[in-house]
């Protein structure tokens, strides 16, 4: 399934409760929920996966709403978080239906496939620069890994490992491999 057909759709939108199920080898797990007036996460660290819904139509959340409480109908999925397993704090376990496949407005090739291993280079290779990037400053143990964006395309990728850290992560960040790929609405 294509990520790209879940955005904009409420908590309740049958596609997603499919999607959760197509990701789970028994009962899909409930989500754990963290709310803010600005933004409602649906987290699934065993799936490896993590949703944005953004609240619309004057709806204000309150922090630490439970499922029950929140108004689905006033509520958007504006982006996906996917992991990879890299590192050993992972709050998350590695998505479990890799390689992904993400169907991305104005890329070329439109479909990327999206391995366990795919690095810093591919995506370039496959995206161009991108429009706005970030990360690897500091010394390497306690600067933030390198991240790309492609607004037009509506993907993020954190990169991890020692690659994407540090003071020459940028000269090394080609190789570094995904930690968590984020899917959104293209700007």
């Amino acid at each position: 399934m294509y990520m790209d057909r879940l955005l904009g759709k409420p908590p309740s939108a049958h596609v997603l409760a499919e999607y959760i199920s197509t990701l789970s080898a028994a009962i899909a797990p409930a989500p754990d929920i963290k709310s803010y007036p600005d933004v409602i996460y649906f987290n699934y660290p065993t799936l490896g996966v993590s949703f944005q819904f953004s609240p619309r139509n004057g709806y204000k959340p309150v922090t630490g709403l439970r499922r029950e409480q929140l108004k689905d109908d006033d509520l958007q999925l504006e982006a996906a978080d996917i992991y990879n397993v890299l590192g050993v704090n992972a709050s998350f376990a590695p998505y479990p239906c890799l390689p992904i496949e993400l169907h991305l407005a104005g890329a070329t090739p439109a479909t990327l496939t999206i391995a366990k291993d795919t690095t810093g280079k591919e995506f370039v290779a496959w995206l161009g620069e991108p429009s706005r990037k970030g990360g690897g400053t500091g010394p390497s143990s306690g600067s933030i890994h390198i991240w790309c964006e492609w607004s037009q395309q509506g993907i993020m990728v954190e990169f991890g490992g020692s690659d994407a850290r540090g003071p020459q992560a940028w000269e090394r960040g080609g190789n570094a491999v995904w930690r968590v790929v984020t899917v959104f609405s293209p700007k």
